[in-house]
C-alpha cells in the first residue's frame, strides 16, 4: 500500500508518496498550476488510492480539483506546526555546510521551500495513527 500527501499552496504545493512503512518513494515541490497533471502521473506511477491534504489556506480549492480524479479518496488533515517541523526535517536531511555549521539551524532559514517535507510529515502522522488504531484493535482482542 502507498499513500500520497499534499501541502497545497497558492503558487506551489508540497507532495510526497510514502509506503505503508513510512519509506519516502517520492518527495517534491510542484507548481500549483501543475497539480492535476502531477498527481495523476504519480497515481499512475505509485498506485495510491488515498491522498492526505493539509487544511491550510488553499485546501478547499485543491480538494475541488482533486475530487475529479477517479478512485482517489481525499482525506483532510490538520497542518498544525507542520512548517516548523518541516524546517527541522530539512536541516536533518541537508545539514549546513562550511561556515553555516557555526550558526544554529534554529536561526537559519532553509534556502528552498519545505512544502514537500510538510507533505511527508502529514503522511507519517496518518500512518502512525493507523498503526496505533491497529494496535488498539489487537490489544482489545486479547
Amino acid at each position: 500500500m502507498t499513500i500520497a500527501a499534499l501541502d497545497p499552496g497558492r503558487d506551489k504545493c508540497g507532495f510526497a508518496v510514502l509506503s505503508d512503512s513510512g519509506e519516502i518513494l517520492c518527495q517534491r515541490v510542484m507548481a500549483t498550476e501543475n497539480l492535476m497533471t502531477e498527481v495523476n502521473a504519480a497515481k499512475a506511477d505509485y498506485g495510491f488510492s488515498r491522498l492526505l491534504i493539509g487544511n491550510g489556506t488553499t485546501s478547499r480549492e485543491a480538494q475541488g480539483k482533486l475530487a475529479q480524479i477517479a478512485a482517489l479518496e481525499v482525506i483532510v488533515r490538520d497542518e498544525y506546526r507542520t512548517t516548523e517541523l518541516a524546517k527541522k526535517e530539512y536541516w536533518k536531511a541537508n545539514p549546513p555546510q562550511g561556515w553555516r555549521r557555526l550558526i544554529p539551524v534554529t536561526m537559519q532559514v532553509p534556502p528552498v521551500p519545505v512544502d514537500d517535507f510538510v507533505a511527508v510529515i502529514l503522511a507519517r502522522r496518518y500512518l502512525q495513527e493507523i498503526k496505533e488504531i491497529k494496535g488498539e484493535h489487537e490489544h482489545g482482542a486479547e
